[in-house]
């Protein structure tokens, strides 16, 4: 056999990656996604999960899936535009749309595909992106899709911003201002008010994907928008359906206009299947659970403060964090995998978080606290946390 099908230089990029000490093998997870999992056959603490609420397991979730499957299949069968749209998709952006305080919600089948769906959509050659530089790689790739020019904009400088649109409004026939709601690699939150305020002063656009701050901040887990009280004034809101919802999928929440333009050009609704019927069920009974009560989201904040409070107390540096994602702070690629591995070995599951989803030498591990760990889980997974600090030399 010729040696080109050997790929060998894969081999040799992989064999880069194990001297460099940040290969990794995928852990396989042999449990529903809890507070504590069998992993690799064994029980640990689960402090990587973005599950937020818990309701990825929630019975009365299980129980709306089932009931999606027995009336409507396991699979649509089609794209959405064919013969894939079903009564209770239409009856799930209704309540997502009633729930995020919109007109319209269109449902994509990933939050990726949301984001590598809308800005092409949206914008075109003739047009100016102007983004967060932290913004997460769907977005980029998203923007790398569109034909509009791209402008990057430093972490959350809104007067960064406002020098680029200064400089470059008048170029342009549409300006689009793209940012996260919450940063997923630190827990930062954009300064959104002062972001709308300088778009609205340059007649931008402003997109939002608040993909962490879905079921987690504003109201009952309305998201950033609500937190800040900015209804009606950012004109994309990006969600996620498989974080804090615990299901699968992404929305675009704005004006009716929006959904109808999309449902004529959003590639990934054009030439993928869409959503199973199960997924759609489960995100209902979630969104219905979300706006009958904040029991969920008030857990999750009583469990994160109790979390960031002790974590700082035993000299952790845990970054500027202002939601439950709570990273800590390592610095060297090799130095974090060989924490993350050690921490393990205690039963406290983290993932090392390294280059390239985060800039060389701020490798970290980040902690995703969940409404549904006990303060015995959290405690566990302090206690090892100082253990293996002290260690390793890290606190």
């Amino acid at each position: 056999m010729s040696d080109v099908h050997e790929l060998n230089y894969l081999v040799d990029k992989i064999n880069q990656l194990k001297k460099e000490g940040v290969y990794r093998e995928l852990p396989i997870l042999q449990s529903p996604n809890e507070a504590i999992i069998t992993l690799n056959n064994r029980k640990v603490v689960n402090l990587s999960s973005n599950n937020y609420l818990g309701f990825a397991n929630h019975p009365e979730l299980k129980k709306a899936a089932i009931q999606a499957v027995e009336k409507y299949g396991v699979g649509t069968g089609s794209v959405r535009t064919i013969i894939g749209n079903l009564d209770i998709h239409e009856e799930m952006e209704n309540i997502l749309a009633t729930f995020k305080k919109e007109e319209a919600v269109m449902v994509f089948q990933s939050g990726f595909n949301c984001n590598a769906g809308t800005i092409q959509s949206v914008t075109e050659k003739g047009d100016l992106i102007i983004s967060d530089e932290l913004n997460h790689a769907s977005i980029i790739d998203g923007s790398r899709l569109s034909r509009a020019d791209r402008m990057v904009f430093n972490h959350g400088d809104v007067n960064h911003l406002e020098t680029l649109l200064k400089e470059n409004r008048d170029k342009y026939n549409n300006v689009l201002i793209i940012t996260d709601g919450v940063f997923s690699m630190d827990g930062d939150i954009a300064p959104l008010p002062d972001i709308v305020s300088v778009a609205e002063k340059f007649r931008a656009m402003t997109y939002v994907d608040d993909a962490h701050g879905s079921g987690v901040l504003g109201k009952n887990g309305r998201g950033t928008i609500d937190h800040f009280n900015l209804h009606g004034r950012v004109d994309f809101t990006i969600g996620t359906l498989s974080k804090a919802i615990g299901v699968v999928g992404g929305y675009v929440a704005g004006r009716k206009v929006m959904k109808d333009w999309l449902s004529h050009r959003g590639r990934p609704l054009l030439f993928s299947t869409y959503l199973p019927p199960a997924n759609v069920g489960a995100i209902i009974k979630a969104v219905e659970i979300l706006m009958s009560t904040s029991e969920y989201t008030d857990k999750l904040w009583s469990n994160s403060k109790y979390f960031k409070d002790k974590m700082s107390s035993i000299g952790y540096n845990i970054g500027n964090s202002k939601t439950p994602i709570t990273p800590v702070m390592i610095g060297d690629e090799e130095k974090t995998m060989k924490f993350s591995k050690r921490l393990l070995e205690e039963d406290i599951f983290v993932s090392g978080i390294i280059f390239p989803t985060v800039p060389k030498g701020t490798g970290r591990v980040r902690c995703m606290v969940t409404a549904a760990h006990t303060k015995e889980h959290l405690d566990k997974a302090i206690n090892v946390f100082e253990k293996v600090g002290q260690e390793m030399g890290v606190i």
